[in-house]
């Protein structure tokens, strides 16, 4: 199949630190290209991958301090996606509604994966308008607060199964790792190890919306003699950090469309305690991935007790889950119908 790839452009793909879309839209078109489709990825100039790639813009837009308007690329990009519709078989979006519009009559079958959160009031006005796009989400949970929008898959995320690696929780430490922010709630996080008389190292990094969080809230509690703060790392540092880690704490505060990290901690053989959010009971396998906990003293429990868990068979729960391959293959499906589905409309 011809498929293009429309990438949000924040970040390059994949993202040089911190970033989750980006992310699937990397691994998702390599294993595209590995299974012999021919992919197009439109995407920022800094970007890296096996599919050709259409610069969109110079670099990643969270990167380039001379772009104030994050909006103005994403709709020329749109735009030449639009010109060229003809050139494939199918366009896959990974930039939520914006691209609707200007595509939704080019005549090639569209699908858009939703990468977001779906509980803003707003949403309910474009899907009321654009009922007819297709659209996946990434998890089932994700879906109920916005019923609206032709969904016509599940498809969790994944990543290449050989990127992060077994390790053996040597460290002795819990890990934290993603973003500094109210919903994320490392200040749990924080209190979690203290309670289970653990270690905790921090590697997150901080948006400029939440830098007034993290002074006021997060870094007065660094100073406490358990705790570590790392800052943001990059994609080769995860399997080390994660890998060293008695265990991942994923104490969010809100409904997580998905969790990237958890899958990361899982290729590691890293148990996951997740507070029951979004998509946690959906990832995680009570009591072999991990633990879902609902306060505080529960996830102290279980990060005391994550020792027990097998880390060979947290790997094998991840290859059999979720890596990239089994996401490809996912969509492939999605994609061959879709495709078959309007040869038979334009049949008629």
């Amino acid at each position: 199949m011809r498929i293009a790839q429309v990438s949000p452009l924040m970040e390059a793909v994949p993202p040089k630190l911190y970033g989750g879309t980006e992310r699937i839209v990397a691994y998702l078109s390599d294993e595209l290209v590995a299974l012999g489709h021919d992919v197009t990825l439109f995407a920022s100039g800094d970007s890296v991958s096996r599919a050709k790639i259409e610069v969109a813009c110079p670099r990643a837009l969270r990167l380039d301090p001379r772009v104030r308007d994050h909006i103005a690329p994403l709709i020329a990009m749109l735009e030449g996606v639009a010109q060229r519709a003809e050139e494939f078989d199918l366009i896959h979006l990974h930039c939520d509604y914006l691209g609707y519009p200007v595509l939704r009559h080019v005549g090639t079958p569209i699908v858009a994966t939703l990468h977001g959160r779906l509980d803003l009031p707003e949403l309910s006005l474009i899907y009321r308008v654009f009922s007819d796009i297709p659209v996946v989400s990434i998890s089932d949970s994700q879906r109920r607060p916005l019923p609206l929008p032709r969904y016509i898959a599940t498809i969790h995320h994944g990543i290449p199964e050989y990127l992060l690696e077994l390790g053996t929780g040597a460290g002795g430490y819990l890990a934290f790792l993603g973003r500094i922010s109210p919903e994320k709630a490392p200040d749990r996080a924080i209190r979690i190890a203290a309670r289970a008389g653990l270690p905790l190292k921090i590697a997150a990094k901080i948006d400029a919306v939440d830098r007034e969080y993290f002074a006021a809230h997060i870094e007065p509690m660094l100073a406490q003699p358990h705790v570590e703060y790392i800052g943001e790392i990059a994609e080769h540092e995860k399997s080390e950090f994660l890998g060293n880690a008695t265990a991942l704490l994923f104490p969010i505060d809100w409904q997580e469309p998905f969790g990237l990290v958890m899958i990361e901690a899982m290729a590691c053989g890293t148990p996951v305690i997740a507070w029951r959010n979004g998509s946690v009971p959906e990832v995680v396998d009570e009591g072999v991935s991990g633990f879902i906990v609902d306060n505080e003293e529960a996830a102290a429990v279980a990060a005391r007790r994550a020792q027990l868990l097998d880390r060979a068979r947290i790997r094998k729960v991840f290859e059999r889950r979720f890596t990239a391959r089994r996401m490809a293959e996912d969509y492939v499906r999605i994609y061959q119908s879709l495709c078959r589905r309007d040869a038979l409309l334009t049949a008629v």
